[in-house]
């Protein structure tokens, strides 16, 4: 029995068809994006009016077969671009929940432990503290009542906003009237 000698310059059908079943799943993420995303992309137009196109369907049937041709055309198309973009689109949304999740944390402690307060403030200094602690203090009478958690919520937004550097008219007059100190007291 003669064997022909093995030729690697061809590429496997199991490899064929992993490339195959990628390049559908970036056709699946860039219909998953909106619009505004999507623009950001240079994508050739026959690409493009596949995606749209697919945006538009309700079948399910209809879309996985969209989805295919979408596959098919990705095939023909650099995807090195594509990806990467994706890829940083996704970490930006990653970091924005570690952000989220960070000043949830602040709001937990601040709540549940009187001392966090101080160390709230000596890491953020601008805080307005007067306003921190009424804040707190409703928010825990609020949460004791069984009543809806509005005082909450306003210490959230104010702890983002000093996160984020983003002061409110309400937290700017409250650091004016403080002065300097922000409300700190002096030993």
């Amino acid at each position: 029995m003669t064997s022909e000698p093995f030729d690697d310059s061809q590429p496997s059908k199991t490899r064929l068809k992993a490339e195959a079943d990628a390049a559908q799943e970036i056709g699946r993420q860039l219909v998953a994006l909106p619009k505004d995303k999507l623009k950001k992309l240079v994508l050739e137009e026959s690409l493009m009016d596949a995606i749209t196109e697919a945006k538009r369907i309700t079948s399910n049937g209809a879309i996985r077969r969209q989805l295919q041709y979408i596959g098919r055309l990705m095939r023909e198309t650099d995807l090195a671009p594509i990806v990467e973009q994706l890829q940083k689109w996704e970490g930006k949304h990653q970091e924005e929940n570690a952000r989220f999740h960070h000043m949830e944390r602040w709001r937990s402690r601040l709540l549940e432990d009187a001392k966090a307060i101080e160390l709230f403030i000596a890491e953020y200094p601008q805080t307005p503290v007067q306003q921190m602690r009424t804040l707190i203090r409703n928010a825990n009478k609020e949460h004791a009542a069984g009543k809806p958690p509005k005082s909450s919520r306003e210490l959230f937004k104010m702890i983002r906003e000093l996160m984020e550097g983003v002061a409110t008219p309400e937290v700017e007059n409250e650091m004016d009237q403080n002065g300097t100190d922000h409300g700190l007291e002096e030993d």
